[in-house]
């Protein structure tokens, strides 16, 4: 029971102005571990956004699969911010949230596939690299520049392929990481 209470503490202490008081929180939050999975995963729907900011850190850090979907759920936030700390903690996740995110690389809502994007950049498993050719044609830029990072990022002859051909497209982010990533070994 007082653990129960001290983690309720600890996540309300997640919506302080004080961001000392949010950082100290949360890492008292991860010492805490799997116990407070289950109200950190609850504390993601918070009206307040440095809870939802908060508790997606200090999941991401714990690292319990069990976190992946309600993540995912997450990233559709109307806060930036909060849909980044999310597209954080799942890319510390590694690869069991990898399938997840390539999933969700044909989401409606461009917010969505670009987080995920960034995300599959950073768990670098070489599953997501045809899903993410194929978004390098997506219609937001956002999402096309973060594929583009991935793929830099996943490396391999198949993504080095794909990035030859950005290199000769009219994107200047998706162009210039394309052309970062062909030319870093000359």
């Amino acid at each position: 029971m007082e653990k129960r209470e001290n983690v309720a503490r600890l996540i309300e202490s997640l919506q302080e102005e004080d961001e000392m008081v949010r950082v100290q929180a949360m890492e008292l939050l991860g010492e805490i571990g799997d116990f407070a999975v289950d109200p950190l995963i609850d504390a993601l729907s918070s009206p307040n956004k440095y809870v939802r900011r908060g508790s997606a850190k200090v999941l991401g850090d714990i690292g319990d699969s069990k976190a992946i979907g309600p993540l995912i759920d997450t990233l559709s936030d109307d806060n930036k911010w909060v849909r980044r700390d999310v597209s954080s903690a799942l890319s510390r996740m590694g690869t069991e949230a990898a399938e997840p995110l390539i999933n969700i690389l044909s989401d409606e809502d461009w917010k969505v596939r670009g987080a995920a994007a960034w995300a599959l950049g950073n768990i670098k498993d070489s599953r997501a690299i045809d899903p993410l050719i194929k978004v390098l044609n997506d219609e937001n830029g956002f999402v096309r520049g973060g594929a583009t990072w991935a793929l830099s990022n996943i490396g391999g002859e198949k993504a080095q392929d794909a990035l030859k051909e950005v290199s000769k497209g009219n994107g200047s982010y998706t162009k210039k990481v394309a052309s970062n990533y062909l030319n870093k070994d000359d």
